[in-house]
C-alpha cells in the first residue's frame, strides 16, 4: 500500500502505456525510444574514438546507426542498455530535480542537431524534426509540471520498451540480425547468451531504480 500511495502516478502512467502499447498513441514514444537506442550506438562510437556516419529510423519500429571506428563490443552493447540508462536518467531528473524545462529543451536541441548532422531519410527526418521542435516548444511555453510529466512518460516508456525489445529481438527471434546476433558473429557465443545477459542487466537496472532511486514518494 505504501508503494501504491507513494508512486501511484508512475504506476498509472505505466498501466496506460501498456494498455495503449499496440495503438497509434504509443507509436511516437516507441520511435523516440528507438532514436535513443540508435543515438546510444553513436555516442558509444564517439566515446571510444570512432564517429557517427548516419542514423535512421523506420516506421516498422526499427532503425540503424552507421558508425566508423571505436570499440565494436561497446558500440553493439550500447543500443539497448544505453537507451535504458538514458530513460532512467530522464525519469530521475523529473523525479529528483526541478530542471525539467531545461532538460526537455536540451533534449530537443540534441534531437535537432542529430537530425541535421546524421539523418537523411524522409520518415526519421520528419519525425525527429517535429519531435525536437515539440520538445523545445513544451520547454519554452509550458510550465514545469507539464515538462516533468513529459520526461516521466519518456523515461518510463524507455524502461518498459527496452526489456521487451531485447526479449523480442534476441531471444524470441534469435535468428534476427540484431545487435546480439552481430555481437555473437564478431566476438563469439550464441545470440541467446548476449540477449539473455542484456535482459538480466536491464531488469536489474530497472529493479534497482524502482527500489532505491525513486524514493518514498514520486508523485507530482
Amino acid at each position: 500500500m505504501k508503494m501504491l500511495k507513494g508512486h501511484w502516478q508512475l504506476i498509472l502512467i505505466t498501466v496506460v502505456v501498456f494498455a495503449l502499447w499496440r495503438t497509434p498513441v504509443v507509436f511516437p514514444l516507441k520511435i523516440l525510444v528507438i532514436f535513443l537506442h540508435e543515438l546510444s550506438h553513436g555516442l558509444a562510437a564517439v566515446f571510444t574514438g570512432g564517429s557517427i556516419e548516419a542514423i535512421s529510423l523506420s516506421v516498422q519500429e526499427g532503425g540503424h546507426a552507421i558508425t566508423r571506428g571505436g570499440n565494436g563490443f561497446i558500440i553493439l552493447s550500447a543500443g539497448y542498455l544505453g537507451s535504458l540508462v538514458l530513460g532512467v536518467i530522464l525519469l530521475l531528473i523529473a523525479l529528483r530535480t526541478h530542471a525539467d524545462r531545461a532538460t526537455l529543451g536540451l533534449f530537443g536541441v540534441i534531437t535537432l542537431l542529430v537530425t541535421a548532422l546524421y539523418i537523411r531519410d524522409g520518415f526519421p527526418l520528419i519525425f525527429c524534426t517535429l519531435t525536437g521542435l515539440a520538445m523545445l516548444a513544451t520547454a519554452w511555453f509550458l510550465n514545469r509540471p507539464i515538462n516533468d510529466l513529459v520526461l516521466r512518460v519518456i523515461g518510463l516508456t524507455s524502461m518498459i520498451y527496452v526489456p521487451f525489445d531485447i526479449f523480442d529481438d534476441t531471444i524470441a527471434r534469435s535468428g534476427l540480425r540484431s545487435d546480439a546476433y552481430m555481437l555473437a558473429e564478431q566476438f563469439g557465443g550464441p545470440t541467446l547468451f548476449w540477449g539473455g545477459l542484456w535482459l538480466v542487466i536491464s531488469l536489474t537496472v530497472i529493479a534497482f531504480s524502482v527500489r532505491h532511486a525513486f524514493g518514498r514518494d514520486s508523485n507530482l
